[in-house]
């Protein structure tokens, strides 16, 4: 009998069922004898032994939905080896609920910080697999993470719908679009949807260039202009100050997020209408596109084949196009940032594109 447990943890986001999906319909496409425990809310369900043993049926009809059957929760990296509020080793109880079960490894669904718990578990002796989601993209060792296709067309969409109302009133609007640390999801939106400048957390931005470009572009008879703005763009000018002073920075902010600094900045410098929109979380949420529906069931099969072959260790990664494996402790930790120098964003440059920065 074949033991083995799933659990998704941190931010949910479209997919998550479809490759869940795709590592049942692989583990019993070549055995019968199989046992799937579902852990309730992430690595919570494992401390806890909160869990579900589910069947094939369970995930039956599921390829479409968004959000995760499971459940879902943040679980900080930096707390695990923290006790609970009862004192209880965390790390400890997980091993512990692990080996009650008798489990022959873990599926684990997530992103960054998931992949850094995954990999401690590993360290700690338990037989680990994980999955690459993440709208962000921002996963080391794969060219692709389930969801951020979803999130793009998502946000994408959002720019597409701002462009009639802007052009209508002559305004500037700004699109927030999420990305802390990362901006793929904006870079691409940003260009799908015809944005005329695109900030984001990789390449700091002067104020100056931008009102510039919203200046140009009025004496140019084009009146209005659409910024798509990372949650974690930066300035230049804050770009440069020591980590713990910018951090300070931002928590005095007397802004709810950049965008509304934007906001006033631009309308001193412009005397120009502004606008924001921010889709927020309907970024992370709703049916999952067809590409991360095929995706997602990809690392899912490839994942059950390993779990039969007995590869454990691995985060399932998609390279130049195929599915393959990356070895967990060279994932955890690391994030895959934009390159400010990479093609697709000189290619953009190209089309007349604003990144802020000159």
């Amino acid at each position: 009998m074949l033991r083995v447990g799933m659990l998704t943890s941190g931010g949910d986001c479209q997919a998550l069922n479809a490759a869940m999906r795709g590592v049942v319909k692989g583990l019993y496409a070549k055995s019968d004898e199989i046992e799937i425990y579902g852990f309730r809310d992430g690595y919570k369900g494992l401390m806890y032994s909160n869990f579900d043993m589910l069947t094939s049926k369970d995930f039956s009809g599921i390829l479409t939905r968004g959000g995760t059957i499971l459940g879902t929760s943040r679980q900080p990296f930096k707390l695990m080896r923290e006790p609970d509020k009862d004192g209880n080793d965390k790390v400890a109880m997980m091993k512990h609920t692990y080996h009650k079960l008798n489990l022959d490894c873990i599926i684990i669904l997530g992103g960054n910080g998931t992949h850094k718990t995954a990999n401690l578990l590993r360290e700690e002796g338990l037989d680990v697999i994980t999955l690459p989601k993440t709208i962000d993209n921002d996963l080391w060792g794969t060219d692709m993470t389930f969801g951020f296709q979803s999130a793009v067309d998502i946000a994408t969409d959002t720019i597409d719908r701002i462009h009639t109302t802007a052009t209508s009133h002559s305004r500037v609007f700004i699109i927030e679009v999420m990305g802390h640390k990362v901006g793929y999801v904006t870079l691409h939106a940003g260009i799908a949807g015809g944005a005329d400048i695109i900030l984001l957390p990789e390449i700091p931005y002067d104020i100056d260039v931008i009102t510039d470009v919203i200046n140009k572009r009025a004496a140019a008879g084009k009146p209005f202009t659409i910024l798509a703005v990372a949650e974690g763009a930066i300035s230049k000018e804050d770009a440069e100050l020591p980590k713990k002073e910018y951090k300070k920075k931002v928590a005095e902010r007397p802004y709810p997020s950049i965008a509304y600094e934007l906001e006033k900045q631009i309308q001193e410098r412009t005397n120009k209408e502004v606008r924001i929109t921010v889709p927020g979380h309907t970024q992370r949420g709703g049916t999952p596109c067809a590409y991360d529906r095929v995706f997602a069931t990809r690392v899912g099969a490839k994942a059950a084949d390993m779990v039969h072959k007995g590869e454990f260790g691995y985060m399932v990664a998609m390279k130049n196009g195929e599915i393959t494996k990356v070895p967990l402790s060279e994932v955890a930790g690391k994030l895959k940032y934009v390159d400010p120098d990479a093609g697709i964003i000189k290619e953009a440059k190209l089309t007349g594109i604003s990144f802020g920065d000159e």
